[in-house]
């Protein structure tokens, strides 16, 4: 599945619109490497996000299509939620 469509699936970032302008940005990365909202997300990679002032590090548990936003959650783990 592609970046920004799991971000919004899993609603970590509410409209792909945003989560694609923040990858394109250079701000997110999969396993240590920047990624762009094309690239191509798998169970067990480790997504790291900034927000701001605000880094989180999450690990992909389950990979849906669509879910219902009580489900979301099941979507990821949070590993970090650090503030800079």
């Amino acid at each position: 599945m592609r970046l920004d469509k799991y971000l919004k699936v899993s609603r970590l970032i509410k409209r792909r619109t945003v989560a694609k302008e923040i990858a394109d940005k250079g701000r997110i990365s999969i396993n240590g490497k920047v990624a762009k909202s094309s690239s191509d997300v798998a169970v067990g990679d480790e997504l790291t996000i900034l927000f701001g002032n605000k880094t989180l590090v999450v690990k992909i548990t389950r990979i849906v299509e669509t879910t219902k936003k009580a489900d979301a959650e099941e979507m990821y783990q949070v590993v970090s939620d650090t503030a800079r």
